[in-house]
């Protein structure tokens, strides 16, 4: 039951994703480039599902425990540290420079968006070589 509520849920955020333009790279470059032909309706995308979050969220945690699940699997570390501030910037810089953040990425494949035969696997390249840099020396001598 919960790999057929997880597809199910992948799939209503994939068709969500397409008919938001979230994942038209152009749309999202577009969005971003406030000096040039800026277009703010991503803005009321982002709005939409920070209210629908909240709302779930609020709905959820209302529960002792998931509907799947004898408990909720909450993140332990809460922490600002160099790790979360360097992915953010990358993360930042990917979607900046491709137009493409890992959800929209996967569904473009969906719809043949051009550049995603590039940026995925170089997307794929990024997360196992920050797998590798996070299990080795630079944030081991940090304690992280």
């Amino acid at each position: 039951m919960r790999n057929i509520t997880g597809f199910l849920a992948g799939l209503i955020f994939g068709i969500g994703l397409i008919i938001s333009g979230m994942a038209n790279p152009a749309k999202v470059l577009n969005f971003l480039d406030i000096l040039g032909p800026w277009d703010p309706s991503l803005a009321f995308v982002m709005g939409g599902a920070s209210i629908t979050a909240f709302i779930g969220y609020r709905l959820a945690w209302s529960r002792e425990a998931p509907l799947l699940e004898a408990k909720f699997d909450m993140p332990e570390n809460n922490a600002i540290d160099a790790p979360l501030i360097t992915g953010s910037i990358l993360f930042g810089a990917g979607w900046g420079l491709g137009g493409f953040c890992p959800g929209p990425a996967w569904t473009s494949l969906a719809i043949g968006s051009p550049g995603i035969l590039v940026f995925l696997p170089l997307m794929l390249v990024g997360i196992v070589l920050g797998t590798a840099a996070k299990s080795h020396s630079l944030f081991q001598l940090k304690g992280v």
